[in-house]
């Protein structure tokens, strides 16, 4: 197998089910006690929400590129950054990288295509959910990408900020997660994306009446299939 390196920590919530579903899946496809070959930095997540908020998107950039390196150095053959958001910063990092980048929205972009749709609601923090560096991914593989309405889009970012990022499982906040995917699929989304790691501990397929497809859960999988070629 091929080592994976980890790019986590964006929150160490999301990328502690990471570590556990790249290896499931491993284990799942070789049997045995097969697990994946993996090397990881995890961030203070603090100081990237500061970045986000503060706009410093160069440093966080040059912070990221620094450490893809330092894991390929490491014996890392592709590198796997753990978070949604961050994907913002990928076309500073990967033509700096010697590696394979394995992007989360291509890779959940695909699966979707192979279910046959072509209308999706996404979820997300409030930058994947308004900025184009997610949306025209999608879009590059011929998806139509709804997002919920400003005030929506709000409550989702904060739940994701100052509950789930924290551990922090709330029916409330549930509630409110199925309220959004409802209008989302009244506006006509066929399938909803849990377009960030934390979401998926959250909200799941018995919250909605359509798919929902679970980033973390197939971008894991992608690095796993990746690692064992």
């Amino acid at each position: 197998m091929q080592t994976i390196g980890l790019i986590g920590g964006m929150s160490w919530e999301s990328t502690a089910l990471y570590y556990k579903l790249i290896n499931e899946r491993v284990r799942d496809r070789l049997g045995e006690l097969h697990s994946a070959p993996l090397l990881m930095y995890s961030y203070d997540f603090q100081q990237i929400k500061e970045m986000q908020y503060a706009g410093r998107w160069a440093e966080a950039a040059a912070s990221l590129v620094d450490v893809a390196q330092r894991l390929e150095r490491a014996g890392a053959r592709a590198i796997v950054l753990c978070t949604n958001t961050m994907h913002k910063l990928a076309p500073e990092i990967v033509p700096k990288l010697t590696t394979p980048f394995i992007h989360i929205g291509d890779a959940t972009a695909e699966r979707i295509r192979a279910r046959g749709y072509r209308r999706v609601g996404l979820l997300g923090t409030r930058f994947t959910m308004v900025e184009d560096f997610y949306i025209d991914r999608l879009r590059a593989h011929a998806l139509d990408v709804l997002v919920p309405s400003a005030e929506e889009r709000a409550d989702v970012n904060r739940i994701i900020y100052d509950e789930l990022c924290l551990g922090i499982v709330a029916d409330p906040s549930r509630r409110r997660y199925q309220d959004v995917m409802a209008a989302l699929v009244g506006r006509g989304a066929e399938c909803i994306i849990l377009g960030c790691t934390e979401i998926t501990m959250l909200v799941g397929a018995a919250d909605t009446s359509v798919e929902t497809f679970d980033t973390t859960a197939i971008h894991a999988e992608a690095a796993a299939d990746f690692a064992i070629g």
